[in-house]
């Protein structure tokens, strides 16, 4: 748990970013019947009646102290779809950084592994070089602000039907631009003092 706190104390510095990086399943919904568009005086009528359309999966990579986050739908949550996101933090969303500093939870996909399963061994050794994982302790992975991100992705986007990873993609798109051009932050107050006298049963 310290070692988390103290990434998050560190001042900011755009060259070695820190980034959350968590996951969320979503099931895509479509409707039987087609939604009455609102009029005047009148909202919106949706029938109660849905189908199930599958699942899908959602990234969500968040810089909480620079104001930034993205988010990509993919169909499934397997070591190469972990790998490609790395790729893209190193290549496109950070490509001048000199280390990105990744805080996620200890799920079996997230290791320098799955960088070696989805590219030539080069081409993985590249993008690890760049790369410093950071794990949340077991049953403590609201530590990772990436939860948060999802939290508020989840109530300011997803509480509608969506019924196909292209319109799923589209929606978290535009959301993702809004927050970003809003510069929105994640107000982080627990710190090593909090967590020392909160949580006194942790140490001895």
């Amino acid at each position: 748990m310290e070692d988390v706190l103290d990434i998050y104390a560190q001042p900011i510095d755009p060259s070695r970013p820190r980034v959350c990086f968590d996951e969320r399943p979503t099931q895509l919904l479509g409707d039987v019947i087609a939604p009455i568009p609102m009029s005047v005086g009148q909202a919106q009528r949706v029938d109660y009646q849905y189908e199930r359309c599958g699942s899908v999966n959602l990234f969500m990579m968040v810089a909480p102290f620079l104001g930034w986050r993205q988010v990509k739908a993919t169909q499934t949550r397997k070591k190469v779809d972990f790998a490609h996101c790395m790729k893209d933090l190193v290549d496109v969303h950070f490509p001048h950084a000199e280390l990105i500093t990744v805080v996620m939870d200890n799920l079996n996909t997230h290791t320098y592994g799955a960088l070696y399963t989805a590219f030539a061994p080069q081409e993985a050794r590249r993008i690890a070089r760049k790369l410093d994982f950071h794990y949340t302790p077991k049953h403590a992975s609201w530590l990772n602000m990436a939860e948060i991100e999802i939290s508020v992705l989840s109530r300011q986007c997803l509480k509608q039907r969506i019924p196909s990873l292209e319109r799923l993609s589209q929606v978290v798109y535009a959301w993702t631009k809004r927050r970003n051009q809003q510069q929105a932050k994640i107000n982080w107050c627990f710190d090593l003092t909090t967590a020392r006298t909160k949580l006194t049963r942790l140490y001895p």
